[in-house]
């Protein structure tokens, strides 16, 4: 029998509000005890744990994989590696592949994957619509028969009477429908959120009301029907200022923001590096400080990776031309300890869970815990380890990301997953 012993590490856990130093014990991939102190075990593997971090593994809320149709962007094998490395236990792939997950037989071959101690399990968002095309609702019976998570496209949905349709149908479930608010009429080819830095680049901007004319309709339609909604991307101040008002309502919501969103506002694009076009674009500075605000303060439940893997020439052009997105399973926790953490502004409790107990419970899981006598779903993070963001070290394919060939300061050591 494995044993691994990690002696005198700080202990964080958001389920029970646990924040503490002492010893773990790993025995045969259950967690078997955690106490002040605890006696090595015979050829048990011992870890010094000072300075380190024993905690739940995350969860993401929505990515991307390459495969099928785009195995040249990202492999699952690649994906499952990057989320491993990152301390991610479980990834929830949108279905924008090739073909789209719409299909109950190519669900069911992504969820056969999931394998203990090969990396992290995945599960699927089914699509809302047939092939993601936002014009006739897709076999929702079939697909939850298969096992997805929820049901949604990754791409906002234009047809108001579609999603009205959409939003009766998916009651019969139980699942959550994620829905990104975006009116892409009036977003057009804007690249930056409209204000003065927009002005000054001289790139398209993406005005405010995209999102939240978007939002406003979308929450009224929740309104009429009971089922869960999970609210992709919100990127403003003033779409948190909805949701806050939504919540305050009583209607069934959840909502996340991404990590890119909350390390970026529109001045940093004065780099113009394609790596920082995402879309919804970034914000402008007080969209960024609201942001940080509501994920601290429960009114943004979560947030998402939106890992995007896409290849160099892809992403070797022009900022409005290239496509949006960046990769990050392995960059999300490292950074944003730096960002929000060390800096004081949010607790590591807050953090942890924003990326772990809160997304699982958005998907309706029971979250990541450290609770003893059970299989260990768990990272060891050291936060004061530097390492050059470059392959080999890095385990995806791609490397659309700001941070590639740079040095970072925090680093997982070890991922812990249970089987699916």
């Amino acid at each position: 029998m494995t044993a691994t012993l990690i002696q005198q590490v700080r202990i964080l856990d958001p389920v029970s509000g646990t924040d503490r130093v002492g010893d773990v014990l790993i025995e045969a991939g259950v967690l078997s005890a955690i106490a002040d102190q605890i006696p090595p075990p015979p050829e048990a593997e011992c870890i010094n744990g000072a300075g380190k971090i024993f905690a739940p593994a995350l969860v993401d809320l929505y990515s991307h994989s390459g495969e099928p149709g785009y195995e040249s962007r990202e492999t699952l094998a690649s994906l499952r590696q990057s989320a491993i490395a990152g301390g991610f236990s479980r990834v929830c792939l949108l279905p924008t592949t090739q073909p789209a997950l719409d299909n109950p037989a190519l669900v069911g071959q992504i969820l056969a994957g999931n394998h203990q101690g090969q990396g992290a399990n995945f599960f699927v968002w089914g699509t809302a619509t047939q092939a993601a095309q936002g014009q006739a609702m897709a076999e929702l019976g079939d697909l939850d028969q298969a096992g997805v998570v929820g049901f949604g496209d990754g791409r906002p949905l234009a047809d108001w009477l579609l999603v009205n349709r959409l939003l009766d149908y998916a009651q019969l479930f139980g699942k959550p429908v994620a829905l990104w608010p975006r009116l892409t009429a009036l977003a057009g080819s804007g690249v930056i959120r409209d204000g003065v830095t927009a002005l000054q680049l001289g790139m398209p901007g993406d005005p405010v009301s995209s999102e939240t004319a978007a939002l406003a309709a979308l929450l009224e339609c929740v309104a009429d029907f009971k089922v869960p909604v999970h609210l992709m991307r919100i990127s403003t101040a003033r779409g948190v200022a909805l949701i806050e008002r939504a919540k305050a309502q009583g209607l069934p919501i959840s909502a996340s923001t991404t990590w890119m969103h909350l390390c970026f506002n529109t001045a940093d694009l004065q780099s113009y590096d394609p790596n920082l076009n995402l879309a919804p674009p970034l914000g402008n500075p007080e969209d960024q400080q609201a942001l940080i605000a509501a994920v601290a303060g429960g009114i943004l439940d979560g947030i998402a990776v939106e890992h995007t893997p896409y290849t160099y020439e892809e992403k070797t052009v022009a900022f409005s031309d290239a496509p949006p997105g960046a990769i990050g399973l392995e960059l999300v926790l490292p950074l944003l300890w730096q960002k929000l953490v060390a800096t004081q502004i949010w607790s590591p409790l807050t953090l942890w869970n924003a990326l772990s107990a809160h997304p699982a419970r958005c998907l309706q899981q029971s979250p990541p815990q450290l609770a003893v006598g059970d299989s260990a779903e768990a990272l060891l993070f050291d936060p004061h380890q530097t390492w050059q963001v470059r392959q080999p070290m890095l385990k995806s394919l791609a490397t659309n990301t700001p941070w590639y060939g740079k040095m970072l300061t925090g680093k997982v050591l070890q991922t812990w997953t249970q089987p699916a």
